[in-house]
């Protein structure tokens, strides 16, 4: 059994938007202020991010874990990258922490964060890694639990998705190639991204997300990276299908 908890659920400006008018920036609602996307997935003593963000600091406070075990990245932008330099509370506790990504992924860090990703002439108080390259094409273990690697095309570029038993993480989602919806089958829950009522070009909006619910027909979904031009939380909600959701910050829940 899992535990997943929703550290962010809004796109890459997060929710508000700085100096944003518009009624849902400003909206009173709780579950209508969205940090950047990211996933805390916990089994047994095990406690692993999905992601890791310009918000990551402020999520773990809000969310505290004892210990992190490692980051699954889907891809390299900055709204699920920027927070490395936060995981050094743990570095200090534990040592090293594993990264999980493909190869592209290790290649952008290498840039960005080079005084992390780099263990010659270490900086002193620098966290240092361990690094598991994956691809979509294999299988890989994490604590002896078989992880399903799912390909998604976020525009042009390669995203990973994330199944853990039957429970699959797919953010950044615009296309899925055919074969990977058969990695997809009898899920419990999906984690899928949607974006915004209008379309977008790298994204799916609600009714692209809703009509890729209808294609996997897991016994549950939640829409997740979500973005202020969706509309109000409680609103859309209210008019989603039975057994489909919008996630929230701090929100837990459980999958087999």
């Amino acid at each position: 059994m899992f535990k997943i908890t929703f550290l962010g659920t809004g796109t890459s400006q997060g929710i508000p938007i700085i100096g944003c008018k518009h009624p849902v920036c400003l909206s009173k609602n709780p579950k209508d202020k969205r940090l950047r996307v990211s996933i805390l997935i916990s089994w047994k003593s095990f406690n692993y991010v999905i992601d890791c963000g310009p918000d990551f600091r402020q999520q773990l406070l809000k969310n505290p874990i004892p210990n992190l075990n490692g980051i699954l990245f889907t891809h390299e932008h900055a709204d699920h990258t920027a927070g490395l330099d936060d995981i050094r509370p743990f570095f200090f506790r534990q040592g090293k922490i594993k990264f999980i990504a493909n190869q592209e992924v290790f290649d952008a860090l290498d840039k960005r964060f080079s005084y992390i990703m780099n263990d010659q002439n270490k900086y002193p108080g620098a966290p240092s890694v361990l690094r598991t390259v994956i691809d979509y094409k294999h299988d890989f273990t994490l604590e002896k639990l078989k992880i399903t690697p799912i390909k998604i095309m976020h525009y042009q570029l390669e995203v990973m998705g994330y199944r853990f038993g039957n429970f699959a993480y797919l953010t950044d989602v615009k296309t899925i190639e055919d074969e990977e919806f058969e990695k997809l089958n009898s899920l419990d829950v999906l984690v899928l991204s949607a974006l915004r009522i209008e379309p977008h070009p790298s994204h799916l909006n609600l009714e692209e997300a809703l009509a890729m619910v209808e294609r996997i027909q897991p016994k549950k979904t939640y829409f997740t990276h979500i973005s202020h031009l969706l509309g109000f939380h409680d609103e859309v909600e209210a008019n989603l299908p039975k057994n489909v959701h919008l996630a929230f910050d701090n929100l837990q829940i459980t999958s087999s």
